[in-house]
């Protein structure tokens, strides 16, 4: 076997983990050189998590911005970045999950490019390749402290959603990556269960595709297995998701996906999540449980190997091709079968007239180049669609 040639990049991040961890969030602001950060967060946090976090920064915040809304719409984006101008922040503190996560990076993008966001985001060249504008201008430095275990949280791309168009508009800047994660018991336990789930399912089909990717290696894979084997030894026990410790693990897990998919990237099931998600106001996750089944037996003859990879992560012995992959897919749908996910399409009211756009809007998604069999044309993303309608 030849040996493979990579480049596998870990960008710096600082990890705060535990009850008290909060505590140093002003000597991390303060190590930044920040006097003047500014919370973002949903209405929601507004109470004793917002409390909490005002408390750990002391006399290092400038402000709050509540304004967080689910997709990060352009409109709530463009608010946000006249918002940090008018308070002039130095650092970005953001409470929440992924659109949190999301807006806050996207409004730094905006505040310090300055420059409408359809000239900053990925579009698609003459070629149908994908090409991100490089965004110089220095952005201010992100901390996090997140509510829902997510992958957004260690990610440097930002999609915004066009609700008059339907359209992501995907921003890719490596200066807005997390400095700090401030991982708090208090914050995961505010979050509903069912998010938690949704959450969760989503880094765990995001994994599965990272493990699939035609630009899997060894590093990667290390921490893609690992966030797969701590999500299917704790989704199914959904007794005990309100436990500190395993809200905390899954959270790590998200983040071993998130640094993984850096560099496989991923493929349909997160790409027509994207694009179905938004339009319909659901949750990833929900869209990835029902899809993912239908993914796996689309792309298993162009990576067996990838399947592989997911069927040890899952703990199972290894067999013939067929078997191995008839096995991955019963244990993936008995995890979401103990969640009591959707399993079609139609049951969380997606119409059957929008699968054609669907289809065509998700053959621009940044996602798609690391699926391991190439899709040439929206009427194959089509067929998956009719399939999981």
């Amino acid at each position: 076997m030849n040996m493979i040639a990579f480049q596998h990049i870990t960008p710096a991040m600082r990890v705060f983990y535990g009850p008290e961890c909060l505590q140093s969030l002003g000597k991390e602001l303060a190590r930044l050189d920040s006097r003047r950060a500014v919370v973002f967060c949903g209405p929601w946090a507004e109470g004793p998590l917002l409390d909490a976090v005002l408390a750990g920064m002391g006399e290092r915040c400038a402000g709050v911005f509540a304004g967080v809304v689910a997709h990060s719409p352009v409109d709530s984006v463009k608010s946000a970045a006249q918002e940090l101008q008018r308070l002039a922040a130095d650092a970005v503190v953001a409470l929440g999950g992924g659109s949190s996560i999301v807006t806050a990076r996207a409004a730094s993008i905006l505040m310090a490019e300055n420059r409408d966001v359809r000239e900053l985001c990925t579009v698609t060249d003459d070629q149908g390749g994908l090409k991100s504008p490089r965004l110089q201008a220095p952005k201010l430095p992100q901390i996090i402290v997140p509510t829902t275990p997510n992958t957004a949280m260690v990610k440097a791309g930002s999609a915004v959603f066009d609700p008059a168009t339907g359209e992501r508009l995907a921003l890719f800047d490596p200066k807005t990556r997390a400095q700090s994660l401030f991982i708090d018991p208090g914050m995961l336990a505010s979050a509903p269960r069912a998010l938690v789930a949704s959450a969760s399912v989503n880094s765990f089909a995001t994994a599965i595709e990272g493990l699939m990717s035609r630009s899997g290696e060894p590093l990667a894979d290390a921490l893609l297995m690992h966030s797969v084997r701590m999500l299917a030894r704790h989704l199914p026990a959904t007794s005990t998701h309100d436990e500190p410790h395993v809200r905390g693990e899954l959270v790590l897990a998200g983040i071993l996906c998130g640094q993984g998919t850096d560099h496989t990237g991923a493929g349909i099931t997160t790409v027509l999540g994207h694009a179905i998600g938004a339009r319909f106001g659901l949750e990833n996750g929900v869209i990835n449980a029902i899809v993912l089944y239908h993914v796996l037996r689309f792309n298993a003859d162009a990576a067996w190997v990838g399947v592989e990879k997911v069927a040890a992560a899952l703990g199972l012995p290894p067999r013939d091709a067929a078997s191995t992959l008839a096995r991955t897919v019963d244990t993936v749908s008995g995890i979401f079968d103990a969640l009591g996910l959707a399993r079609r399409l139609r049951d969380v009211g997606v119409a059957s007239e929008a699968l054609p756009e669907i289809a065509l809007a998700a053959m621009g998604d940044w996602f798609l180049r690391g699926n391991p069999r190439q899709v040439r044309d929206a009427s194959e993303l089509l067929q998956i669609l009719k399939q999981a309608w």
